[in-house]
């Protein structure tokens, strides 16, 4: 991500904790909404306080200038949908391995069916996984990558193999792709391709169970050629 020159403003008047915190709540929805339209390198600085209603020197003040700002969207943006703290806990509350399989697709088939799948969390997190910034390198180690390593593990106990297997790696994708696509994937294409397909959160259970039974079809027989290799 280029380095940008900020240009000094005024200071910022003390402000109540309260207003202070509502303030910065405002920024982060302002700038992700202008993130999601217009990328890091369009958006500026002026425009998200004016949709915000903040001060010209807010985001200097409370996020060290535009970058810094744009990394805590992109954690922000995460953190409305699937964090590793959430797919940790599903999965531990299951027994066994298809279990805990239905519960990391569900845990994304719910998300990503919801209303989030409209809004600008989605789009940002989208252009990071296209087009990465340096913004997504702390996400990346803190929560991506812990997440794709509960999947392995998940998929070498469905397998029989040990998670650092080739086949075990691609089993991963195979589970995964599906998902990024819903994340990353134009709605309005997706609709006009597959008008039937149901991309609802009354759909969730029906895409969740046919994910799942898709997965674990393929798993099995990548298992059973694996065995008699």
């Amino acid at each position: 991500m280029p380095r940008r020159t900020m240009s000094r403003t005024r200071s910022i008047p003390p402000l109540r904790e309260e207003d202070s915190s509502r303030t910065r709540r405002q920024l982060l929805e302002a700038a992700g909404q202008v993130f999601a339209e217009k990328g890091f390198e369009r958006a500026t600085g002026k425009e998200i306080c004016e949709r915000a209603g903040a001060n010209t020197a807010a985001v200097n003040y409370y996020f060290g200038g535009i970058e810094g700002l744009y990394t805590a969207v992109v954690w922000e943006a995460h953190s409305r949908l699937v964090t590793f703290d959430a797919l940790s806990a599903a999965v531990a509350e299951q027994s066994d391995a298809q279990a805990k399989l239905q519960a990391v697709i569900g845990l994304f088939v719910h998300t990503l069916t919801s209303p989030v799948s409209t809004s600008w969390a989605l789009r940002v997190i989208g252009r990071e996984l296209v087009a990465p910034s340096p913004a997504l390198a702390a996400l990346r180690e803190q929560e991506l990558l812990p997440k794709v390593r509960i999947l392995k593990g998940i998929v070498g106990e469905l397998i029989g193999l040990p998670e650092d297997h080739p086949v075990v790696a691609r089993g991963c994708i195979s589970i995964m792709a599906p998902c990024i696509l819903l994340l990353i994937g134009d709605r309005y294409t997706l609709i006009r391709a597959f008008p039937n397909m149901g991309l609802t959160s009354e759909d969730a259970t029906s895409v969740i169970h046919h994910m799942v039974q898709f997965a674990l079809a393929g798993l099995a027989a990548v298992a059973r050629d694996t065995q008699q290799a």
